[in-house]
């Protein structure tokens, strides 16, 4: 075991919590009407708690096991079976491994959110996003991380997949997962709504940045220079992200907007993270510039071309920028176009394949979406009882 590797794992994984609670919640939360805010909140919260469970009981052995096949990592590791305080994984201790990458199995779902904010039911939530964890997102950590067969040494040879913090295993498959649940819903009834608090999501995106550094950084698994490197890479591609964003909407609607800013800073924050490992920072620069400008076209696509009803754009952001910094691995002539191209054409079928299955199972058994009057009347007061605000009080 090394100390310094351990110290520095620990705080990563507070800042990748930190992300989902209370990052991702308030980011979410302020851009919905104000009847809906508890609601986001609520989502964000219980899947958290559900996804810790759930990586105890089966997640973590199934992405990280000592199984032999390619596919899956088994479940020789269930509840942490054999793990101890002394056991493990590199210089890190087992246990400390399984938090921090608890907390990528809780934010991955959990960015799922954004596309069905405002009209779906609190069951469909809970359990879709238990079982998709579970069935999508943990094999396909075992494919990439858990030397499965994307792996070095895998099908494509030596080289493997090149995703350093989760291009594909995060951000891809949740925007994919969002925009076909996106599609299965329909739109809202209440589109033109405007973000009821600016403010919310502004400080959100503040805290995703943050959380960010111990995403990436955390993601060498090492208190060393790949670390400090990963951190500095992804802050530059989050600053010119945001001013490219800004830019560009400024030059298409003669305003360059707040929420427009942060969001670019997320776009800018998906797109370094698969290549924030191997990227210098003039190479990061080159990848902000672009995701600012490419994810809100993207916007722009998904909205206006194809009319589908992504509440947040979660794929427009997080898919479009996880798979643009994935390509950009290959184009600076860090990984190869072979190993980057099937390994996000293969999780993208995947993914597709088992969110499709998974929302006409989930469908059969808790409803997907309320019913038009909780819809009109929010979520919170109709679903959960309760109000974020009241001004009578």
């Amino acid at each position: 075991m090394n100390g310094a590797d351990t110290a520095w794992i620990i705080v990563a994984t507070a800042l990748v919590l930190f992300m989902t609670l209370p990052g991702l919640a308030l980011f979410y939360g302020g851009l919905v009407r104000a009847r809906n805010v508890l609601s986001v909140f609520m989502h964000c919260f219980a899947i958290a708690c559900l996804m810790s469970i759930l990586w105890l009981v089966a997640g973590y052995s199934i992405a990280f096991g000592g199984g032999t096949s390619g596919y899956w990592g088994g479940l020789d590791k269930m509840f942490l079976l054999g793990i101890t305080p002394d056991t493990l994984s590199g210089t890190l201790p087992e246990i400390l491994f399984f938090a921090f990458q608890m907390t990528f199995a809780i934010i991955t779902p959990a960015l799922i959110v954004g596309a069905y904010v405002e009209r779906v039911g609190f069951g469909f939530v809970l359990t879709f996003s238990g079982l998709w964890m579970l069935l999508c997102y943990a094999p396909v950590v075992h494919w990439i991380w858990g030397g499965g067969f994307l792996a070095d040494g895998g099908i494509f040879g030596e080289t493997g997949v090149r995703d350093f913090a989760g291009g594909i295993v995060v951000h891809e498959t949740a925007g994919l997962a969002a925009l076909i649940i996106a599609v299965f819903l329909g739109p809202r009834r209440h589109r033109t709504t405007p973000p009821h608090s600016p403010g919310f999501v502004m400080i959100g995106a503040a805290m995703l940045w943050v959380g960010w550094f111990g995403f990436n950084g955390g993601s060498q698994l090492a208190a060393d220079g790949g670390a400090a490197m990963a951190l500095t890479v992804t802050h530059i591609s989050a600053a010119t992200a945001s001013l490219t964003w800004a830019l560009w909407e400024k030059i298409k609607y003669g305003k360059a907007s707040m929420v427009g800013l942060v969001t670019g800073t997320i776009a800018g924050l998906a797109s370094i993270t698969p290549a924030s490992g191997f990227v210098d920072p003039v190479q990061a620069l080159v990848i902000g510039a672009v995701a600012g400008v490419l994810c809100q076209e993207a916007v722009n696509v998904v909205r206006n071309l194809l009319k589908i009803d992504d509440t947040l754009d979660v794929f427009a952001v997080h898919g479009v920028g996880g798979i643009f910094g994935t390509l950009m691995i290959a184009a600076f002539g860090l990984g190869s176009w072979a190993a980057q191209l099937g390994g996000l054409v293969i999780v993208g079928v995947f993914t597709a394949v088992v969110t499709v299955i998974l929302v006409k199972l989930v469908a059969l058994v808790t409803p997907l979406r309320v019913d038009a009057e909780t819809e009109t009347n929010g979520l919170d007061l109709s679903v959960h009882g309760e109000r974020a605000y009241d001004i009578s009080s």
